[in-house]
């Protein structure tokens, strides 16, 4: 069925061209002459989408605009006005308008911001499953040619991008198209990693390893002068954290980089690697009561604020510092609570577990 549209002007007769544009282009258009019917009719029938004009006699397209919204508040509004005054604009964009435009408008302008509310999400779905096409020769064929770790950093960005945006356009059909080549991606890097970890453990040629996060990453900002919030989110993906920065964009600014861990990645390998800034043996060697063997029944990762004490100890550094875990709702009111007192230390430690429970409970 055609997308209905329902537009409402005190001059419609002198719109016909738009009109007949727009029918030209397979959407169903009703026409009204006031506020009053437009609402009449709304309350009647189903429509798509509504443009409005704002100058009308009678009810004013800001007063049918606020109307409609109490009785088809989802149904986009596109208002169409003479005046530029800016109170006007405000009190449009404040009543979730959809779109704004000023005449004199033509056919094509009204037609854009129609598929704009409309069909952004199939014109989308469209456009997306297109460029995956497109780069999919380019995508496989850096899978042949990564030959460092950065090369891999950057195949991995591109393969999360395209993750990100075909689960943004569903019904895309590129899905398996990228699942195949995550599946390819993961079988070279897997070689890679196996032909080059033990000289990136035996050499000083190495990419950012767990044990050097707080050398490389955390001293040079203590050093600086500046208070640190070191966050560890377990089981935190690449493209978690890009769903997640948006949110943060206003307030923070961004330097990215990724590293590598140890393996095996479970937490009193790779985890407690990071916070003694020593390999496992090291830590089984140099501290023994803080290391806990994997048969043990023990917790992995109840050691780690006594592991960073050995590291500043290590490194004869006098630094203060905190050290929270959250894994359930208590522990997030408690940090809360302490917020204000940890601006008096020079570091503070807050590990995340939200997201490793979630992966464990649905494996």
């Amino acid at each position: 069925m055609p997308n209905s549209i329902l537009w409402a002007d005190d001059e419609i007769d002198l719109l016909k061209p738009h009109i007949l544009f727009l029918k030209s282009k397979g959407y169903d258009v009703t026409t009204v002459n006031n506020g009053r019917d437009a609402l009449e009719l709304v309350g009647q029938h189903p429509f798509d989408l509504i443009i409005l004009d704002e100058n009308m006699p009678g009810l004013t397209g800001l007063e049918t605009l606020m109307l409609i919204k109490q009785s088809a508040p989802h149904v986009p509004v596109i208002m169409i006005t003479k005046s530029e005054e800016e109170n006007i604009m405000n009190q449009a964009i404040g009543s979730k308008i959809s779109d704004y435009l000023i005449k004199p408008v033509n056919p094509t302008q009204i037609l854009l911001s129609i598929k704009k509310n409309l069909h952004s999400g199939q014109l989308v779905t469209e456009t997306t499953a297109t460029g995956y096409r497109q780069q999919f020769a380019e995508l496989s064929q850096l899978i042949g040619a990564c030959r460092t770790i950065e090369d891999w950093h950057n195949l991995y960005g591109k393969l999360v991008y395209w993750e990100m945006e075909l689960a943004a356009a569903p019904d895309s059909g590129m899905e398996e198209m990228l699942m195949m080549q995550k599946r390819e991606a993961n079988a070279a890097f897997n070689k890679f990693v196996r032909k080059n970890y033990e000289s990136w453990l035996t050499t000083d040629n190495h990419p950012l390893m767990s044990p050097e996060i707080f050398k490389e990453c955390i001293f040079p900002l203590l050093d600086n002068g500046e208070k640190v919030f070191f966050i560890l989110i377990d089981n935190f993906r690449l493209d978690q954290w890009r769903t997640i920065k948006p949110l943060l964009a206003d307030i923070f600014n961004f330097d990215e980089r990724l590293y590598t861990s140890i393996l095996p990645t479970a937490t009193q390998y790779a985890r407690n690697a990071i916070f003694s800034g020593l390999m496992p043996l090291q830590i089984a060697k140099m501290f023994p009561g803080l290391w806990v063997d994997e048969d043990s029944e023990e917790g992995k990762n109840l050691n780690e604020s006594p592991l960073i004490a050995t590291q500043f100890e290590r490194y004869r550094r006098k630094v203060k510092f905190s050290y929270n875990k959250v894994n359930d709702s208590t522990g997030n009111e408690r940090l809360l609570r302490e917020f204000s007192n940890l601006a008096l230390n020079d570091l503070n430690v807050v590990v995340l577990n939200f997201i490793d429970m979630l992966s464990h409970a649905r494996t």
